[in-house]
């Protein structure tokens, strides 16, 4: 596999864990017990750590892209095994 191919990959677990992380840990002023800012919103987080987020994004990103290219390289589980729609009328004849 080469290197802009794993570089691609990563960057496409990263985005997808740095977003799917967004809402956890997050809580509001309601939540924390402090007072809300004129203009801001009632959903608005108290304390938003982007540097945390991007931290735990960043090595659950290098884990998911070593699983993947560690399956791509050894084959535990390819398009057969996960192929679960049943074969056309016409496949099935041949």
């Amino acid at each position: 596999m080469q290197i802009t191919s794993i570089l691609a990959i990563y960057f496409l677990f990263w985005v997808f864990t740095a977003f799917l992380m967004l809402p956890f840990g997050v809580r509001t002023a309601e939540e924390a017990g402090e007072a809300l800012v004129p203009g801001q919103a009632e959903s608005a987080p108290v304390n938003f750590q982007p540097k945390r987020l991007l931290l735990r994004a960043t090595v659950i990103a290098a884990v998911l892209t070593a699983l993947f290219i560690a399956n791509y390289e050894m084959g535990w589980i390819t398009v057969a095994d996960i192929d679960f729609l049943p074969k056309p009328p016409s496949a099935l004849e041949g």
